[in-house]
């Protein structure tokens, strides 16, 4: 019997304020609910996502995937 892979836990979500434009996609595609609106504002006063449930994230990437401006990364803890 074959094991799966262990999958790599998450380290942190990067959100760059320089790019997010506050479109929440990455709330909406999170299958955890790991983000959710946040009271910071980007760069240029766009309300931004917070990462509310860190532990809960299995690294899907879908918000990194989802966001139209490349604002967040999904950085995965090193073996």
């Amino acid at each position: 019997m074959k094991t799966s892979p262990k999958k790599k836990a998450t380290e942190e979500i990067i959100i760059d304020d320089r790019y997010c434009k506050g479109c929440f996609l990455c709330i909406t595609v999170c299958p955890k609910k790991v983000l959710a609106r946040g009271d910071k504002r980007s760069r240029v006063g766009y309300p931004m996502p917070r990462v509310d449930h860190l532990e809960e994230c299995i690294s899907c990437a879908l918000c990194e995937m989802t966001c139209p401006d490349m604002a967040l990364t999904v950085v995965q803890e090193r073996t």
